[in-house]
């Protein structure tokens, strides 16, 4: 099992909608950057990923998991999409400044590629990020 990141803009998509979607999930379409693309095409179902709500509040809100492989995204066949199901929300939200604080997440994506709307999320920084919140392991 691999572990991701999934940014969205709230005001647009927030955790809160994709809950909603309940057991049917939400296609994550829209990602338009080649890299991203490669990430979307490397996960597989089962695969989880913190759900990031970007813009003024910049905070990982929850866990999604993939329950598709990455199909030809429907918004524009050249792209590409899964679809992700709510999981849970994080016990407690953690902060785009609380990770760039944190030595031990220094590495993560997040920090050092921080405009990819598509990032992969090492088994240790997702371990560190559950242990930090509160949130018991998946």
């Amino acid at each position: 099992m691999a572990f991701w990141l999934l940014k969205t803009e709230p005001e647009s998509f927030s955790w809160a909608n994709q809950v909603a979607r309940g057991v049917t999930g939400e296609p994550w379409t829209g990602v338009r950057n080649h890299q991203a693309k490669n990430f979307l095409k490397e996960m597989v179902q089962g695969d989880l990923a913190f759900f990031y709500h970007t813009g003024v509040e910049k905070q990982i809100v929850g866990i999604v998991e993939v329950q598709t492989s990455a199909y030809p995204d429907p918004t524009d066949p050249l792209w590409l999409a899964v679809d992700v199901v709510a999981q849970r929300p994080l016990t407690k939200p953690i902060s785009l400044a609380e990770i760039k604080a944190d030595p031990l997440l220094a590495e993560m994506a997040l920090v050092t590629s921080p405009r990819l709307s598509v990032q992969p999320v090492g088994p240790n920084h997702w371990d560190h990020i559950l242990r930090k919140t509160g949130s018991a392991k998946c």
